[in-house]
């Protein structure tokens, strides 16, 4: 069944349009300012040509010389002025042309590219997307032999070799900018490689908010129900997770075994497995119809570029003063009137961390070298 048409699509394509429009009426207006500039150049030569045959016309002329043989001189100054000032108007024309020529392709292309991503979208693939996207649809599409989406992946890498030792890994903030860069590299490029000396607290952030960005927690909210009232029972919950689909399954697999090794290592970075259950919880189960929790809709603001223009006579909710330039992006979740935490989830994700090997027999366990 086609998905719906992407909110995220019809902004982009729209935002591309106005633009695109307002690219062409540029260079249309460039190549004319050129063309004016040049004719007006033209203009004074001529004017300027006048006054040398006006005044040639009224003084003597010095001996040897006469009043025809200097119209002569000047006509044929002037000529050779006026072919110059012709060739660099018709040379401005041309470039002129050429300028609303190639915004012109650039606007056809980047259109065709739109609307092929739009229509992809439709069928159940949305571009080069990541984030924000199903996760089957991200694992088929990128084809990599993995059940695993890349950009866990590279993340996870990434902090096995540098990283598990940063004190409260997966608690404290990244930087938001830095956040929406490698969302916009991950997003181009599913399959990229972090850049050099990326902080590792970006980059586990970074899991963070792919996980709040799905569509459906990744435990499903079929499962919901069941994994809460079976979190104290090791087998029930390794009986109730073989339900789960296969890039579900695999990618829970993956990112529990990732904050196994983290909890291992907790002297140093201060995250035991209860610490990261509670900061994991709510990113790997919620319920059908939850608005989402703080945390998840923190992290989903967090993902959203500021907006370029605020419109003051609109109603402004609290998401759109949150989302201002002059916004603390590094502040705190507010805790007042904060939903409950969900203990049930909390437990679950828990027992998923610290008896990840005996729960998930059927995985190929991860070990990263």
């Amino acid at each position: 069944m086609p998905l719906p048409e992407s909110p995220q699509w019809r902004q982009k394509a729209t935002d591309f349009f106005s633009s695109s429009s307002f690219r062409l009426k540029q260079a249309g207006q460039s190549a004319g300012d050129n063309i004016a500039d040049v004719a007006g150049k033209v203009g004074s030569v001529v004017k300027n040509r006048w006054a040398v045959f006006q005044e040639a016309r009224q003084r003597q002329p010095p001996p040897g010389e006469t009043v025809q043989e200097r119209f002569i001189s000047a006509a044929a100054t002037t000529g050779v002025l006026l072919r110059k000032g012709i060739t660099e108007t018709r040379e401005k024309v041309a470039v002129g042309k050429v300028k609303v020529e190639e915004a012109a392709k650039k606007t056809a292309d980047k259109s065709k590219t739109i609307l092929n991503n739009i229509e992809r979208w439709q069928k159940g693939v949305a571009s080069t997307d990541v984030f924000g996207v199903p996760i089957e649809a991200t694992v088929q599409r990128e084809q990599s032999g993995k059940a695993v989406p890349l950009v866990l992946v590279r993340c996870a890498d990434y902090l096995v070799i540098s990283g598990l030792s940063n004190e409260y890994l997966f608690k404290s903030e990244g930087e938001r900018k830095v956040l929406q860069q490698l969302v916009s590299l991950y997003n181009e490029d599913s399959g990229a490689h972090l850049p050099d000396g990326a902080n590792p607290i970006d980059v586990a952030a970074l899991i963070k908010c792919y996980l709040a960005s799905i569509p459906e927690s990744l435990t499903t909210f079929a499962l919901y129900d069941e994994l809460r009232d079976a979190r104290v029972s090791i087998a029930d919950l390794r009986n109730i997770l073989k339900k789960l689909p296969n890039v579900n399954y695999m990618t829970l697999e993956f990112v529990t075994a990732l904050l196994l090794r983290v909890s291992r290592k907790s002297s140093l970075n201060k995250m035991d497995s209860r610490s990261l259950a509670v900061e994991f919880s709510p990113l790997i189960m919620w319920q059908q119809g939850d608005s989402g929790t703080d945390l998840r809709n923190h992290l989903r603001l967090t993902l959203k570029a500021p907006p370029k223009i605020v419109d003051t006579t609109s109603n402004t909710t609290e998401w759109d003063l949150l989302d201002e330039d002059d916004a603390d992006a590094s502040s705190q979740i507010p805790l007042d009137d904060a939903s409950p935490p969900d203990y049930s989830s909390i437990e679950v994700i828990q027992s998923l961390i610290e008896h990840h090997n005996a729960i998930f027999t059927d995985a190929n366990e991860t070990v990263w070298r």
